[in-house]
C-alpha cells in the first residue's frame, strides 16, 4: 500500500508547490500568444522550423504538453497550437510525420498503440517524462470498512455488488474509462479474467463528466466505484485512505502477461506507468538537439497534480495553463536551463538518435 501512497500525490504534499506563487509573477511575461509571435533565432538549432505536438482528450495534458513546447522554443523551434486526437490516431499521427511528438505516451498501457504505429522502426520513446504513475479501482472508505471489501472479486457477489448500482438493474456501475484511452481496454479484460460481468458494468463516456457525478454522489453519502490515475486531481478530492480504498485484484491479468504485484505484495490490476515523449523517428534524427532535450526532461507528479487541481478550481483557459506553465519555468529556473544547455551540448557534438539513452 506504501507504494500506491506514494504515487497518490495531492497538491497538500510536501512542498506545496511555491511555483504556483510565482505564476503571477511570470503572467506579463509569457503567454502562448506571445511567445509565439516573438522573433526567433535562427543560430539555434530549431532554425525557426515548426513543431506539431498532439495530446489526447484529457484536458490536464495541456500541462505538461506547453512545457515540452516552452523548451522546444528556447531552441529556436515554433510551435504550433496543440492538436487534441485520440491516443492511437496521435501514435499513426506522429509515426506519419503528420506531427511531432506527443507527450504523454503511458508505458506500458500505450504499447500497442506504439507498435502498431510501426513502432521503433517509426517511432522514438525516449526519457522518463513523469512517473510512476499508478492506476486502479477503488470505492468509499465507509463501504469498504462496513462490508470488508478489499479485492474487487468480491463483487462477483451479487449482494455486494447491487450496493453500487445506480440504475436498478441489479450490477455495480463502475465509473470507467473513454474509448480509445487504453484503459478502457484493460478493464475490459479485467471483467472477464476475474468473471465480473455478470455483476458490473462498466460505464463509460465523458469520464469528467462520468467522474464530476461520482464524486456527487460520493458527498451524498452514497457508495460509489470507480477507476482512476495519478497524475490526476481526483484523489486530492477523493484521498485515498482518509476518503477511498483501492480495491486489490486477485491476480495479476493483462493482455501483455505483466506482472503487476507491487514490491510489498499488494496488486491493483494496472502496471505501474512512466509517462514518456513519442517522437516521430526520421525529425529525431535530424534534431538531436530535441531529442537530447526530450530525455532529459523530468516533471514530478505533485508539480502535475498541483497545477491539475488549479484546473479543477477554475484557472482552465489556455492563457490559464500557458500562465502555470510560465510560472512552473520561473520557480524551477536553473533546472530549466539545464535542460536547455544538454540540448544545446548535443546539437554541438551532432549527437545521434543511436547515442540517445532512449529504453524501449
Amino acid at each position: 500500500m506504501q507504494h500506491i501512497k506514494n504515487f497518490t500525490l495531492t497538491c497538500k504534499a510536501k512542498r506545496k508547490f511555491q511555483w504556483l506563487s510565482a505564476v503571477a509573477l511570470a503572467a506579463l511575461t509569457l503567454s502562448t500568444s506571445l511567445a509565439m509571435a516573438q522573433t526567433l533565432d535562427t543560430d539555434l538549432p530549431g532554425q525557426g522550423s515548426p513543431v506539431q505536438a498532439l495530446q489526447g482528450s484529457v484536458a490536464e495534458e495541456s500541462f505538461q504538453t506547453m512545457l515540452v513546447n516552452s523548451a522546444l522554443e528556447k531552441l529556436g523551434y515554433a510551435p504550433q497550437p496543440i492538436k487534441e486526437v485520440a491516443y492511437p490516431t496521435a501514435h499513426v499521427a506522429v509515426a506519419n510525420g503528420d506531427a511531432t511528438f506527443l507527450a504523454v505516451h503511458w508505458d506500458p498501457l500505450h504499447q500497442d498503440y506504439y507498435a502498431n504505429a510501426g513502432g521503433d522502426a517509426k517511432l522514438l520513446r525516449t526519457g522518463q517524462y513523469a512517473g510512476p504513475a499508478a492506476q486502479g479501482y477503488l470505492i468509499d472508505k465507509a463501504t469498504a470498512e462496513k462490508y470488508k471489501i478489499t479485492n474487487i472479486d468480491q463483487l462477483r457477489d451479487p449482494n455486494l455488488a447491487k450496493l453500487f448500482d445506480q440504475d436498478g438493474d441489479g450490477k455495480a456501475d463502475l465509473t470507467g474509462c473513454d474509448p480509445g484511452w487504453g484503459c478502457e481496454a484493460m478493464i475490459e479484460h479485467h471483467l472477464d479474467a476475474y468473471k465480473l460481468r455478470a455483476t458490473v458494468q462498466h460505464v463509460q463516456g465523458s469520464y469528467a463528466a462520468l467522474i464530476a457525478d461520482t464524486i456527487g454522489r460520493y458527498g451524498r453519502g452514497e457508495p460509489v466505484l470507480y477507476y482512476t490515475w495519478t497524475p490526476y486531481w481526483v484523489s486530492g478530492v477523493l484521498v485515498p485512505g482518509k476518503d477511498v480504498v483501492w480495491l486489490q485484484v486477485p491476480f495479476s491479468s493483462n493482455p501483455q502477461k505483466a506482472n503487476t504485484r507491487l514490491g510489498d505484495g499488494s496488486d491493483y490490476g494496472f502496471a505501474v506507468n512512466t509517462t514518456r515523449i513519442v517522437v516521430n523517428r526520421a525529425w529525431a534524427e535530424k534534431n538531436p538537439a530535441a531529442a537530447k532535450l526530450f530525455e532529459v526532461m523530468r516533471l514530478p507528479i505533485a508539480d502535475i497534480n498541483a497545477q491539475n487541481e488549479r484546473m479543477r478550481s477554475g484557472e482552465n483557459t489556455q492563457a490559464d495553463i500557458a500562465r502555470h506553465t510560465a510560472g512552473w519555468i520561473k520557480y524551477h529556473q536553473p533546472l530549466f536551463d539545464s535542460w536547455i544547455a544538454q540540448a544545446l551540448a548535443a546539437a554541438r557534438a551532432g549527437v545521434a538518435v543511436g547515442d540517445i539513452h532512449a529504453a524501449r
